[in-house]
């Protein structure tokens, strides 16, 4: 709030729409099984905490996780111990974190430009395609991005208002970013301000800002203790491990498989913004005007920093790109309140709900050049897209169209409109059927061998969701007579003499003889 004026939207359809982005992340919270890897890997982590009756140290499958921070595996482990491990309890700390990131984007760019802007900015952070996933996910990406969020917000206003408060949120949103994936959340920040003032040969603001005594004391307070006692537990090799093998490796070579050319993101950022990409072709248009002001300079600039850092990386993840997207959306949503062309707005949205309406169709002949074990994994893919699926992409489809040719209602309007629809069709619709398709096997033979006796194993399979389920330590190792193991069918043939306890299409769950 600035001189009396408020920033919440004045009409109640605005302050209604608000609302319902603020709690869209949990919508269809607890319907999808957990996915693996990331969701399955982050849950048994917290789960072994729990196994293990520590909760300093992170371990995953019975060897330390040094890859990731501690904060997200307490949040999880404070969820499920209230409400019990459901995937709506794993998966709330993220709900909550995108919730508040919404919000904040909110309030940021209504603060320095309109409530309109600010709607629109919601809008896509709740709804885009790629930020529906991330935002629901049991993984450390939405707390992250809100810190993210937070550290740049904080750094404008403080140098807008010249405010100290502002200086030392920053810093505080970056030591909890620190806590919860490292230091790429100093680095994101620290970047994107060091470019924006040698654009404009400000040096004296970004060393006021980095060399700032009293906010600088906090983010050591409070990112610091953590990793001295991670240290004095594990030794020296923690800290190689977490800075040298898992941060600064990822940059030199693709880790666990993930890898791409440098033009990898191109096509995540243009798929992940739908219906919304259409407001970054418009930008595309609009780089020079883009360029004079300073805040959108800000916000490119942002966006450019997590954009060539990952596209030189060695590690390559769709994700990773989303860390920019706090100032991206600055960006777009200043280009929702310039005139803008009809059909570039629009068009997007009207592809989405095509390629969601063909997807059976598109997955049904990508089957045939599937492996074995892949076929028979998505072998109910007819049963899997019901009745629903058909009616509301299908809606979808239409109503895209009508506002595309119905000019009478306004862009801003049917942006919204498709936005909506989009959010819903991927939250409560499209995850839900990958992640039984996926994911559902798995959760019902861990949720059986939870009764059974003997060491449980998995043979063939990186799948750590099975000791979330279970509840039980897994080890991932050769099978030994007496074992609970879980494999594919492609690999029975190796167990000879395995007794089948659970098959359900390409998953079995077998006792080793």
């Amino acid at each position: 709030m600035i001189a009396g004026v408020s920033f919440w939207p004045e009409r109640w359809d605005g302050r209604l729409l608000l609302a319902a982005m603020v709690l869209f992340p949990f919508l269809a919270l607890g319907t999808p099984p957990l996915f693996d890897l990331d969701e399955g890997a982050f849950t048994a982590s917290t789960t072994e905490m729990f196994l293990r009756g520590d909760f300093l140290s992170s371990y995953l499958l019975g060897e330390p996780r040094h890859d990731k921070p501690i904060l997200i595996y307490w949040l999880q482990a404070a969820s499920v111990s209230l409400l019990g491990t459901t995937e709506f309890a794993w998966r709330l700390p993220s709900a909550l974190a995108s919730a508040a990131w919404i919000l904040l984007t909110y309030g940021f760019v209504s603060r320095i430009t309109n409530r309109s802007a600010g709607l629109t900015a919601a809008l896509v952070v709740a709804t885009a395609a790629g930020l529906t996933v991330i935002t629901r996910a049991a993984t450390a990406d939405a707390l992250l991005n809100l810190w993210l969020a937070c550290a740049g917000y904080a750094t404008w206003l403080w140098m807008r208002e010249d405010r100290r408060g502002w200086l030392y949120a920053a810093w505080l949103a970056m030591a909890l970013g620190f806590l919860t994936k490292g230091p790429v959340a100093l680095v994101i920040p620290g970047a994107t301000l060091f470019l924006w003032c040698a654009s404009l040969g400000e040096w004296r603001r970004f060393l006021a800002w980095a060399l700032a005594a009293g906010p600088l004391a906090l983010f050591f307070a409070v990112a610091a203790p953590w990793f001295i006692v991670q240290t004095l537990i594990e030794g020296p090799g923690f800290l190689g491990g977490f800075f040298l093998k898992h941060n600064l490796s990822r940059f030199d070579a693709p880790m666990e498989g993930h890898g791409g050319n440098y033009f990898y993101y191109v096509p995540v950022v243009l798929l992940s913004l739908l219906p919304h990409t259409g407001l970054l072709l418009a930008a595309l248009g609009r780089l020079r005007e883009i360029w004079r002001d300073s805040l959108l300079r800000f916000g490119l600039l942002w966006f450019l920093v997590a954009f060539v850092l990952f596209s030189f990386s060695g590690t390559k993840l769709p994700h990773y790109v989303y860390y920019g997207y706090g100032g991206l959306i600055i960006v777009l949503a200043a280009m929702a309140d310039r005139p803008l062309k009809r059909w570039l707005a629009l068009l997007p949205g009207v592809l989405m709900f095509a390629l969601l309406v063909a997807l059976p169709a598109l997955l049904a002949q990508a089957l045939p050049g599937l492996k074995p074990d892949d076929r028979l994994l998505a072998g109910n893919l007819a049963d899997a897209f019901g009745p629903a699926w058909w009616l509301w992409c299908g809606g979808a489809l239409f109503l895209s169209l009508a506002l595309l040719l119905l000019r009478r209602v306004e862009t801003t309007v049917a942006l919204r409109v498709n936005g909506l629809l989009a959010g819903i069709a991927m939250a409560a619709l499209l995850i839900p059927v990958v992640g039984e398709v996926q994911q559902g096997p798995i959760r019902n033979a861990a949720r059986l061998a939870r009764d059974y006796p003997g060491p449980l194993v998995l043979y063939g399979l990186n799948t750590p969701s099975l000791q979330t389920y279970a509840g039980r330590r897994v080890e991932k190792r050769m099978p030994r007579a007496g074992d609970l193991v879980l494999t594919r069918e492609s690999r029975l043939d190796k167990l000879p003499g395995a007794q089948v306890i659970y098959r359900e299409r390409s998953y079995v769950l077998v006792r080793q003889p």
